[in-house]
């Protein structure tokens, strides 16, 4: 497990060597994983230090065992957040190995399997005050109807968004699967939707690309309210696109056994 670690640090060191992650205001050099599948994580951090955010809270859905995902950092952090996810099994973990994360308040999960249907109400359970409640992130992994379920989410206009991407779909091709509220995954290619198509959908609803993984997993979206210079090109296929990388991953189909000791970057510690 060392040895493919050092080679995966090396593959990503000389990835990152290229000019075009030197450029000014992009976020691939800030990439860095502590709980997150790769290097969303640092990502993350990244863009609410540039952006800041309100209320600190989250809702992410598709956690499995909420052991590697997009939120548990922050939530480690003080985050306040909903998870959702439709294993009962997983659940029934969570609220196990999250226990304290439950009894302090911060966190709330729901067992539900996701649709564009009921996405809204699911939400709107966790942010009952609309009118006054600015969610700071929404991190959506569903293995499939991710676009349709991000079209459908009129609740709430987080700042960031996270989204899964089927890089096998290069730009400018501009490919989503049907909708289908009962789809799952078969551990195929035939999955979501391609970058180019999420970021026509982010554009429709007020949001620009800023990054994504170097694994070529997951896409960034910041309101354009919040852009405000901070970030290199945004909105562009070009450079933002990354391939399917996903040999990048340090622990493929699997996650961490538990909480630590973990081992990151004071860069990925976000400011009070």
């Amino acid at each position: 497990m060392l040895d493919r670690k050092l080679d995966i640090y090396s593959l990503k060191t000389l990835l990152l060597a290229q000019p075009r992650y030197s450029a000014k205001g992009h976020l691939a050099r800030h990439g860095a994983k502590v709980f997150s599948q790769n290097d969303e994580d640092g990502i993350i951090a990244e863009i609410f230090r540039r952006i800041g955010w309100k209320k600190k809270n989250f809702v992410e859905f598709g956690v499995e065992d909420g052991k590697e995902c997009n939120t548990l950092w922050l939530l480690m952090q003080g985050w306040n957040g909903l998870w959702i996810e439709c294993s009962e099994v997983s659940c029934s973990n969570i609220r196990v190995s999250h226990e304290m994360y439950f009894a302090s308040g911060q966190l709330e999960l729901q067992n539900n399997f996701v649709t564009s249907e009921n996405i809204n109400s699911r939400i709107g359970e966790y942010l009952p005050d609309q009118a006054s409640y600015e969610l700071d992130l929404l991190s959506i992994d569903i293995d499939g109807n991710d676009y349709w379920v991000w079209k459908a989410i009129e609740i709430t206009r987080p700042r960031v968004v996270v989204i899964e991407y089927n890089a096998s779909w290069p730009p400018p091709a501009d490919i989503t699967l049907p909708y289908n509220p009962d789809f799952r995954w078969n551990g195929t290619s035939y999955f979501g939707a391609s970058l180019a198509a999420l970021s026509r959908l982010g554009k429709s609803k007020g949001y620009s690309l800023v990054c994504c993984s170097l694994s070529g997993v997951n896409a960034f979206f910041v309101r354009d309210d919040l852009l405000g210079g901070k970030f290199h090109k945004p909105g562009s296929l070009i450079d933002h696109y990354e391939p399917p990388r996903y040999f990048l991953t340090e622990i493929p189909n699997g996650h961490r056994p538990d909480f630590g000791p973990v081992l990151f970057h004071p860069s990925l510690v976000m400011p009070s």
